[in-house]
């Protein structure tokens, strides 16, 4: 799969990228072997993570330099609000979780911590620094929605896991990964990679992508 040059060589320099998408939980989402209690857990705690991702998302549009980003960035925060969060919405309320439960749920350290750094990264700097703290979940899941589709060991979580593998899923990631190398070639331009702006971006996916490693270890404890 290829989600822009950008995402390709962040990803590849970030140690963390394997622990986070064949992360324990993970592996249990596609075996089936991961506690339904956990995956629950996780719902919960990720409808509240998504909500804060929906506005971080959403402050792109304003921090966006052309039509076309804030057209992408759009259809980002549409996709999570119709797609995502309903997914958790419908998955919860099969297990007599409704919607008003779900947002009065108190977040975690761990999505606190997450959640925050993302909103952080945006009102401090500007639409890179943004989108190297949002790339990480959203190019991981699609990674991870289509290894386990490809893999197919178990049907128990594949309504979460047809989400991410989903032709809608892989091209909203493809899009993200267009906006990002647009916005790199932008902003940095021509020898982007050896620019000290790069380094500072690396670093900043790659905190995200630790995060998101914490994120799957605070699903697997209830």
């Amino acid at each position: 799969m290829s989600f822009g040059t950008t995402f390709a060589a962040w990803r590849d320099s970030t140690p963390a990228w394997p622990a986070y998408t064949r992360h324990a939980f993970v592996q249990g989402l596609g075996d089936g072997t991961l506690p339904h209690a956990a995956f629950l857990h996780y719902l919960t705690q990720d409808y509240v993570f998504l909500i804060h991702f929906s506005r971080a998302w959403a402050l792109a549009i304003t921090k966006a330099d052309t039509v076309e980003e804030m057209r992408l960035a759009a259809g980002t925060v549409n996709g999570l609000i119709n797609d995502e969060i309903d997914l958790h919405i419908q998955t919860c309320a099969a297990a007599g979780i409704d919607e008003a439960t779900l947002f009065a749920t108190q977040e975690r350290q761990e999505n606190l911590a997450y959640t925050r750094y993302v909103l952080d990264a945006g009102h401090s700097g500007d639409l890179l620094d943004l989108l190297a703290a949002l790339a990480p979940c959203v190019m991981g899941y699609g990674e991870i929605g289509a290894h386990l589709a490809a893999a197919k060991t178990s049907d128990t979580y594949h309504d979460w896991i047809d989400t991410y593998a989903s032709d809608d899923y892989q091209q909203l990631c493809r899009d993200v990964g267009a906006l990002m190398d647009g916005a790199v070639a932008r902003r940095i331009g021509e020898g982007a990679t050896t620019s000290p702006r790069w380094s500072s971006l690396q670093a900043r996916f790659a905190m995200a992508t630790q995060l998101e490693v914490g994120f799957w270890d605070m699903g697997l404890d209830p």
